[in-house]
């Protein structure tokens, strides 16, 4: 079922004045609550896991076909990341209607903490925060995670590595703004330090001021790759140069499995149990970035303790079978 199409002229109108936020109605589909409908009424259901806040528009019809319990899975806090967007965009009208977004996105977030089952989210820093609006909801921690062994790096002696690497969903504007403020405000430093270097920039549906930075100083924008492992194979470091945004990164964690450093924003890393100098480094201006991509290129010690400290950290709690594993026992219990 095609997804329905996000940022129409009405659905921004309605964002404004009607019943649910822009990032709900950017989701909501009759197609897609008609078909919901229609399986509820032939099946039955132990739990209900509810993907992200913007499907808040499908609760009506969960609640009317279904007696099961319906647990939100915040994959962020969606009003923050909102809240932040706002006090980062430049255009005033966007800066407004973000900052009015995410007032009303708070106050579905109250809402939903009193009208569902369950609640899981991804830190601890999250889990305190849904806590401090709502102390009797039931919210666990099962942090983001990745198939460890469907990334794990090659065996044998690594090719030659001469790119950065950026991951993400390039039509997201957290990325889109961390893409180009680092090509215009970090990569020319780091050019000018290693000129050998290029940067790739990979991820669905760039937009057109991601993809203006093709060509440009030897930036790499791909759209959409078959295998996001064949550019972390070649890549020297994987940067999260975000400053704006929430949740925790899977691009980190997928970097980490596949063995290659991470250096990221203080925000990017936010969330994760990683430690600035072990897992990862942390890098909030241009001085910093350079001196950080420095020393995993040059102090091979520190490169390989950082590919060792990361694979250990992934495996032993970020792999899939782990957090499916917490997920299945945390149900379990609820259900109980």
């Amino acid at each position: 079922m095609p997804a329905p199409k996000p940022y129409t002229p009405g659905k921004i109108l309605r964002g404004l004045v009607g019943r649910w936020p822009l990032p709900v109605l950017n989701f909501d589909s009759a197609p897609m609550k008609a078909a919901l409908a229609e399986l509820l009424s032939r099946e039955q259901f132990d739990l209900i896991q509810m993907e992200y806040i913007g499907m808040a528009a499908y609760m009506p019809v969960l609640r009317a076909a279904s007696q099961a319990p319906i647990v939100l899975d915040w994959h962020n806090i969606d009003s923050e990341l909102m809240d932040r967007y706002s006090q980062a965009a430049t255009s005033p009208l966007r800066r407004w209607y973000a900052g009015h977004t995410a007032r009303r996105l708070a106050a579905l977030e109250e809402q939903m903490l009193g009208e569902t089952f369950g609640h899981i989210v991804c830190s601890e820093r999250e889990r305190g925060q849904l806590k401090a609006i709502a102390p009797r909801a039931r919210v666990a921690v099962i942090e983001n995670g990745v198939d460890a062994d469907y990334l794990r790096p090659p065996e044998g002696v690594p090719g030659v590595r001469r790119h950065l690497v950026f991951v993400g969903s390039m039509n997201y504007h957290a990325n889109v703004d961390a893409a180009v403020s680092f090509v215009r405000t970090v990569w020319p430093a780091v050019r000018a330090r290693f000129p050998e270097w290029g940067i790739s920039i990979v991820g669905s549906n760039p937009t057109p001021e991601v993809l203006a930075l093709h060509g440009e100083n030897g930036v790499e924008v791909t759209g959409t790759v078959e295998d996001v492992r064949q550019h972390y194979r070649r890549a020297i470091a994987a940067i999260v140069p975000l400053t704006v945004g929430g949740g925790t990164r899977l691009k980190i964690l997928e970097a980490m499995a596949a063995g290659v450093p991470v250096v990221s924003t203080a925000i990017g890393a936010e969330g994760l149990s990683v430690t600035g100098g072990r897992e990862i480094l942390i890098a909030n201006d241009v001085a910093a970035w350079t001196r950080s991509l420095e020393q995993v290129a040059l102090d091979s010690t520190l490169r390989s303790r950082m590919i060792a400290a990361s694979l250990d950290l992934v495996r032993s709690r970020y792999d899939w079978n782990a957090i499916g594993e917490s997920l299945w026992q945390t149900y379990r219990e609820w259900l109980r």
